[in-house]
């Protein structure tokens, strides 16, 4: 609900299992037929997911904060084993690969979205990561 509410998508169905979601934005919507009661029972015993920023303060002012596009797990690297896209002190520019984010297993890459160097990388390779979270910090290359 949380994604669906912070995009620009009216609207959002997903189907697994037997089971059928549908979400829209600003209005109710009768359920229609749930295939799996268990999953629906399931799903309506879930808490909301919690609404903390997970994000330290800079460490110095000025610096841009990179943040997640989705909600999913974040990998720094391409594949276990290889090097990480970025590190601190990487210079970045807009379309730059900062990491790779899984979402119902699919990757979708993430670029920086600025221009400068890499001062802080706060999500670590693997974890959860909500969407909005601050990934990494960027001091900003100066406009010419």
């Amino acid at each position: 609900m949380k994604l669906l509410e912070q995009s620009c998508f009216d609207s959002l169905s997903l189907e697994m299992d037997g089971m059928k979601l549908n979400l829209q934005r600003g209005c109710t919507v009768p359920v229609s037929e749930t295939h799996n009661d268990a999953a629906a029972q399931t799903a309506s015993s879930v808490p909301p997911p919690q609404t903390s920023a997970k994000a330290r303060p800079p460490s110095e002012p000025g610096l841009l904060d990179v943040t997640s596009p989705f909600l999913g797990i974040f990998y720094r690297a391409p594949k276990p084993g290889q090097p990480p896209f970025i590190e601190v002190a990487s210079k970045v520019k807009e379309d730059t690969v900062i990491g790779i984010i899984e979402v119902m297993k699919l990757m979708n890459s993430v670029p920086a979205g600025v221009k400068g160097e890499v001062v802080e990388i706060l999500a670590e390779n693997g974890a959860l990561v909500e969407y909005g979270e601050v990934l990494l910090r960027v001091h900003p290359e100066p406009s010419p």
